[in-house]
């Protein structure tokens, strides 16, 4: 039963996303104002070119305590070669992304282009929605 629902069923299509050229500071205020654990990076085209974390942002504390630097962009502290998901994956499928990657969250990209993000309790909302049938 859970293999037929899909990322699309359960994924957030309003996501808040950040620009690169962002300053880090301001990129962290945004994830504290929206309580979230990453956001994806994305360019004018809306398509994703990366994903800042809160582990990203831990860097920044780093450099911050023993160098006096704060001065970094969203693009010099986020991770390229993001992992992603489809709107078609079964959240199944999904599962095992998470299971697999030190990920909270995953972008939703469909035709090279944001449209929504998955976090790991929308799959456990999946999951206690249908009920622990995984056939």
């Amino acid at each position: 039963m859970l293999k037929s629902v899909t990322t699309r069923d359960y994924m957030t299509s309003a996501a808040i996303t950040l620009k690169p050229e962002t300053d880090i500071l301001e990129a962290v205020e945004t994830l504290l104002e929206y309580n979230l654990s990453g956001a994806a990076v994305v360019d004018e085209h809306r398509e994703v070119i990366g994903f800042l974390s809160e582990k990203d942002c831990l860097h920044v504390v780093r450099s911050a305590i023993y160098n006096g630097d704060l001065g970094d962009r969203v693009m010099d502290r986020m991770t390229q070669g993001v992992i992603s998901a489809h709107p078609d994956d079964s959240i199944a499928d999904v599962a095992e992304k998470f299971l697999k990657c030190n990920c909270r969250c995953l972008p939703v990209i469909e035709k090279n282009v944001l449209v929504g993000m998955i976090c790991r309790a929308n799959v456990l909302k999946a999951m206690e929605t249908i009920g622990v049938n995984w056939s």
